[in-house]
């Protein structure tokens, strides 16, 4: 008998629905169904949190756009070798070095844990990496750009977070140089390479890198128009004045938000401006704290680097970074 050979069936993956097509929904929605959505949940409250919700999603898009599109730009085209290059042989002298290269990675925290352990498997001093990793999302263009937009007429504000946030990074670079232990590291951390695309095309991995990144990032970016709007409208302005006349309050509180939030740091500038009643400086700290710790960062960085390391290096950025945005938001901002 002759055997026939069947094609084995394929199947086709199940279409999910991703949360920049929610985002992208609900904005269209509020649009187009503005009046009726008005007359129909004609609340005060409800009025003032869809308009917050809006407001921060349509300043914060343009940018975490702009930023994902450039990373992946980077990802595709830029060798992960070519900042190794440029990295002085001393680790001392590496670390603010490597902290300024985070200019050229326009991306959220989610870019710049990957691009780091890179590093480090190609033999960059981990103290550079982690310098590099936590300048990246914090000092580049776009985020500096869209701290600008966020508070307008405060250029005080953008140089504070600028040099708070690479303070933070060559300190936290600076101290594990001198007390980190290679044992923290994870054995994949060390080992194990990325894999090479080889012939595959550079734009396919521009498009794979910048769709995943902007899936990411757009969930937390509607989580922080959702937390801001009910934040505007739950919270009582008298409690934000209050809290705003307690310095050490406001600031612990909104270090902790920073963290428990976990917000895209093209998009925390806008959550945490819309939030009344507080001082510039707690506001810089939520500003440099997000950015460098918080739970998606840890839980990243824990898959990266094992959680030996996330255990002992998340404490102490969090300290570093408060610390950082006191000194320099006392020296740059004062009493605002």
């Amino acid at each position: 008998m002759t055997e026939i050979a069947t094609e084995p069936r394929r199947v086709r993956p199940r279409r999910t629905v991703t949360s920049v097509e929610v985002l992208c929904a609900l904005l269209v929605v509020a649009v187009v169904f503005q009046r009726p959505l008005g007359d129909l949940l004609d609340f005060p409250a409800l009025r003032t949190g869809a308009t917050v919700f809006l407001a921060v999603c349509v300043q914060a898009m343009p940018f975490l756009v702009l930023g994902v599109l450039v990373s992946g730009l980077i990802a595709a085209f830029v060798p992960p070798g070519a900042l190794r290059r440029l990295l002085p042989g001393r680790t001392a002298a590496a670390v603010p070095v490597a902290g300024v290269a985070g200019l050229a990675l326009p991306g959220c925290e989610c870019a710049s844990v990957p691009v780091a352990r890179r590093l480090v498997q190609q033999g960059v001093a981990p103290a550079a990496a982690l310098s590099f990793l936590l300048a990246a999302p914090a000092v580049n263009p776009v985020v500096l750009v869209a701290t600008a937009v966020a508070f307008p007429g405060q250029p005080r504000m953008v140089l504070a977070r600028f040099i708070a946030s690479l303070l933070t990074a060559c300190a936290m670079g600076w101290l594990w140089s001198r007390f980190g232990r290679p044992e923290w590291l994870a054995e994949r951390a060390l080992r194990r390479v990325e894999a090479q695309h080889g012939g595959g095309s550079r734009w396919v991995v521009f498009a794979e890198s910048a769709r995943h990144d902007l899936v990411e990032a757009g969930g937390f970016l509607v989580l922080g128009g959702l937390t801001s709007a009910v934040f505007n409208v739950a919270v009582p302005t008298g409690w934000l004045e209050s809290l705003g006349g307690h310095l050490v309050l406001g600031v612990l509180v909104l270090a902790v938000l920073a963290v428990v939030l976990a917000l895209c740091s093209e998009a925390d500038a806008f959550v945490v401006a819309s939030m009344p009643g507080l001082p510039l400086i707690p506001k810089l700290v939520f500003l440099v704290v997000g950015p460098a710790v918080d739970l998606k960062l840890v839980a990243m960085q824990s898959g990266a680097f094992g959680r030996r390391f996330a255990a002992r290096f998340a404490p102490a950025t969090f300290v570093v970074a408060i610390t950082s945005a006191l000194v320099v938001g006392a020296l740059l901002l004062g009493g605002a």
